[in-house]
């Protein structure tokens, strides 16, 4: 063989053995990634959701004021279109603008 081809087959080995090295360290690094599982029990609001009375979708921040009072804290404005929190004792009221757009009932 000539000098070349050495120096052409040290060059492709190197090339094959830092692709395999890389390789390795990806795959060890892929390997020691976990992600941790969060469980979180579903809120079962079927029948609970008639025993709290909430505010209904559409419904305005003055009716929901009205109805409820004041809120505990409020949240917000948030983002494009406005996002709003009211949070009362029992349940969440999200507003986009003025208006309601979900209740939630509060886990117990």
């Amino acid at each position: 063989m000539d000098r070349h081809s050495k120096h052409g087959q040290r060059r492709t080995m190197a090339r094959v053995t830092m692709a395999l090295v890389a390789g390795g360290l990806l795959w060890g690094a892929a390997g020691s990634v976990a992600a941790d599982e969060l469980k979180t029990p579903v809120m079962q609001q079927g029948a609970d959701r008639e025993q709290v009375q909430m505010p209904r979708h559409g419904q305005s921040q003055q009716q929901v004021r009205s109805d409820y009072g004041q809120p505990q804290t409020v949240k917000g404005p948030v983002g494009d279109p406005p996002i709003t929190q009211w949070v009362y004792d029992d349940f969440v009221v999200y507003f986009e603008y003025d208006h309601v757009i979900h209740s939630v009932k509060k886990p117990e």
